[in-house]
């Protein structure tokens, strides 16, 4: 399936979730967020296209790694083809975090493509960047309203429960 990035898979993060991270940049973005640290990966058109198994055997390759960040941009636009990676990541041992502009709820009761790309990920980041909520204080994400979600435990226990507490 062919996916659209904003730039190539980066290895080796430390600031994109929990451990040593390769972090996946889609483009596209509709939420347009006032302040948004990457305003480049906005347009759906932008970025270049790649085929997902191009990006799963340069995942198969990767050293030291503990999981894979699939940011952008949002990979909620582009779920089909997130939710191929983000298999392939944990079918190799890979933990999923994923960044989006979208609640928790808003992916539980939305699209299925969606929703099956939810399931698949660890830790997600949700919520739209507020400006006026920007801190940095906030560990793995840029303002108070977005939260990190458990999405396993959350989705056991019919509730939202935070990552890490």
């Amino acid at each position: 399936m062919i996916v659209r990035l904003a730039a190539d898979i980066q290895p080796d993060s430390i600031l994109d979730g929990s451990g040593i991270r390769t972090v996946i940049w889609f483009q596209g973005c509709l939420h347009k967020c006032e302040g948004c640290q990457n305003p480049e990966t906005h347009d759906m058109n932008g970025g270049f296209e790649i085929d997902t198994k191009d990006i799963c055997e340069k995942l198969k390759y990767l050293k030291y790694q503990t999981g894979i960040t699939l940011s952008g941009g949002d990979p909620f636009f582009q779920a089909k083809g997130a939710l191929e990676i983000a298999k392939f990541a944990k079918s190799i041992g890979l933990n999923v975090w994923a960044y989006t502009g979208f609640t928790y709820e808003a992916l539980l009761a939305g699209d299925k493509d969606r929703l099956e790309l939810l399931k698949n990920v660890d830790v997600l980041v949700d919520g739209k960047f507020v400006l006026a909520k920007k801190s940095l204080n906030c560990k793995f994400r840029g303002s108070t309203n977005q939260r990190l979600i458990d999405v396993k435990r959350s989705m056991e226990e019919g509730s939202i429960v935070l990552y890490g507490v």
